[in-house]
């Protein structure tokens, strides 16, 4: 037998009912608020990921699905199933002209993404991602938005346990100076930080504060490596910024704590930096994350443009809602009579009522079992019905029934 691959669900029709109540609230909350759906294709070049997400980062070195693809005649050329969402909505807005448009641009979007990883429970190696993006907004009302956007819609989806953390990443110039601290008091322990660890302290000192590895950890807890991570690193522009979405945090009514060791997994981030955790989820708390990239469009060839957003993981999410249990049938019609069943379902689909009857033409008491299991009422055509040119609709719920005419139905 031949299963799904490892890493990758089917999402069953008993589930179905859940994931689509997730994403009809994301799309009603959104444009609400004025962000536009859009849809991007799930493969781009690889150079848009390595570019944008960062060669740094895990999700370059080790998660992505490449492929290259053309013969022995053709321009070789290599594409990647992508791993986020924010890299390929950048490569749209700079490709289709957004930036001619008055800003804010806002888009939302919703859709699988691919990421070779150990599967675990609310991590899979094909997820679905929500996110948002806005474009052109460089004052910090724009983040607080994006964080009270995400907190509204986990609240709307009845979820009451979680935190925002928060953290500053600073621009540029402090966060160069801030790597550079970094690096200086790690180095005597280089040889005793994990192999990503000793990368990143090359390619961006910062990552290594992401890292999970136990041994990581013990060293980044001592007092004087701590004293550095904890530092008061950024510029007096990055702290205004900062201080003032904490100020509309608290405005907006966003319980949030600030967190100097959140950095984030990608390398396009820069100033505000979040993730919103729940307790519920264990080890791997964080339901959603996101943060300012101000630098991202320019960096994929854009002009130099101020952008926000989040993204939210759909399968953990998932594991947080209340399940929707499967909504039974308006009727079920119930008749030996097949071109009369068939005639009184088109009739009530016609109605915008949900229906079906016995394909298999059983014996009535068969067929009052199924509707019984699937339907909120039985719409009965026997003999009788058919002379006397009514039907007969029994309500499964009280047992109460009634003879009705087919206008009445």
């Amino acid at each position: 037998m031949i299963k799904a691959q490892r890493g990758t669900k089917d999402i069953l029709p008993e589930s179905i009912l859940t994931w689509q109540k997730i994403e009809k609230t994301a799309r009603e909350l959104f444009q609400e608020a004025n962000y536009k759906e859009i849809r991007t294709p799930i493969f781009e070049a690889t150079e848009l990921f390595c570019r944008g997400v960062g060669d740094s980062t895990d999700i370059v070195n080790k998660e992505m699905y490449t492929f290259s693809v053309g013969g022995q005649n053709k321009d070789e050329s290599s594409i990647t199933l992508r791993p986020e969402n924010t890299a390929g909505v950048v490569r749209a807005f700079i490709e289709h002209g957004f930036s001619r448009q008055s800003a804010p641009v806002k888009f939302w979007y919703f859709g699988p993404m691919f990421r070779y990883e150990r599967p675990q429970k609310g991590r899979q190696r094909q997820f679905h991602q929500i996110g948002v993006e806005m474009f052109g907004i460089e004052n910090p009302s724009a983040d607080a938005e994006v964080i009270a956007l995400v907190s509204k819609f986990l609240s709307k989806m009845g979820i009451k346990d979680l935190v925002a953390e928060i953290n500053s990443l600073g621009c540029i110039k402090c966060r160069d100076e801030y790597k550079a601290r970094i690096k200086e008091v790690l180095k005597p322990y280089l040889d005793k930080l994990c192999d990503d660890c000793r990368v990143r302290y090359e390619k961006n000192p910062l990552r290594m504060l992401d890292c999970k590895n136990e041994g990581c950890a013990e060293i980044f807890e001592q007092d004087e490596i701590k004293k550095v991570i904890l530092a008061d690193f950024i510029c007096e522009e990055c702290r205004e910024h900062y201080e003032t979405v904490k100020k509309y945090l608290g405005t907006l009514g966003i319980k949030y704590k600030e967190n100097k060791m959140l950095v984030r997994g990608l390398d396009y981030y820069n100033r505000t930096v979040f993730e919103i955790k729940s307790d519920a989820l264990g080890s791997q708390s964080a339901v959603a994350g996101g943060g300012r990239y101000d630098g991202l469009v320019e960096m994929l060839g854009g002009e130099k443009t101020p952008a926000v957003g989040f993204a939210l993981g759909v399968e953990r999410l998932y594991e947080l809602v209340a399940h929707m249990e499967e909504e039974k049938l308006d009727y079920f019609v119930v008749s030996n009579l097949q071109d009369k069943a068939m005639e009184t379902v088109q009739y009530l689909r016609d109605q915008d009522k949900s229906c079906d009857f016995d394909f298999q033409n059983r014996k009535f008491g068969k067929q009052l079992e199924k509707a019984g299991k699937t339907a909120k009422a039985a719409v009965i055509i026997g003999e009788d019905e058919l002379q006397g040119g009514y039907y007969t609709v029994k309500n499964l719920e009280t047992g109460e029934q009634k003879k009705v005419q087919k206008t009445d139905l």
